[in-house]
Formats: structure tokens, sequence, C-alpha cells
């Protein structure tokens, strides 16, 4: 019997009202992926008035989501748009950067995709 790996882990730094998430995704995330995540980022951020959050993304194991699990990154993303200053997608497949165009649609602060974790991590704490 084999298992799939997959998931989000999640680390949370803040000082005063910003805050600096960095998010490691594996495999396919699931709808149940979220129902985890989802409650710690926003008890996080409902302890501050007008936080401000910088994002790291690392979807270099990233596979994909299922259906509602996109659904809930998206929600998480609407629900939050406001806070968000900056999003640095690092990954490594060419859907990533696409995703990272098409979340800018959606999110009132900067996304970019980078293909090196040095160049991603120096974009989101200037």
């Amino acid at each position: 019997m084999s298992s799939i790996k997959h998931g989000l882990s999640i680390g949370i730094e803040r000082i005063e009202n910003d805050f600096f998430l960095s998010l490691k995704a594996v495999g396919k995330l699931t709808h149940e992926d979220y129902k985890i995540i989802t409650p710690m980022i926003d008890s996080a951020l409902a302890q501050v008035k007008n936080p401000k959050v910088d994002v790291l993304i690392d979807g270099t194991e990233l596979e994909g989501w299922e259906l509602r699990a996109a659904w809930d990154d998206f929600k998480l993303g609407l629900k939050h748009n406001n806070e968000f200053r900056k999003i640095a997608i690092y990954g490594n497949k060419n859907w990533q950067e696409i995703t990272a165009k098409v979340g800018s649609w959606f999110i009132s602060g900067e996304i970019q995709y980078f293909d090196s974790l040095h160049e991603a991590l120096s974009w989101v704490k200037d």
C-alpha cells in the first residue's frame, strides 16, 4: 500500500500589523487541507486591525487542486483580499505562472511568479 504525500505547511511571522506567511504546497490539495489551514490564517489575521500580509508560496511540489479545494483557495483569497500586500509564487511549472497572473485579477496586492526561491524571497521581503 502506497501513500500519496499532499498538504500545506504554513509559517506565520508577525511584527505589529505586518505578517509574513510562508506556505509550502505538496501534491494535489484537497478540501480537507483547506479546512485545516483556513482557520489558522483567519485566526492570525483576526487579531489585528488592518493587517498587511506578505506571502511566499513554494509550489515546487504542487500538482494542483481538487475542484472544491480550488474553490476554497479562491474564497480565502477574496476574504483577505485587501490585506495582501505581496504574494510571491515560487514554482517550476508553466501553469503556476498563469495562475499567478489570473490571481492578480482578484487580489488587491501584487502577485509575481518566480522560478528562483532567492529572487522570490528578495522581492516579497523588499
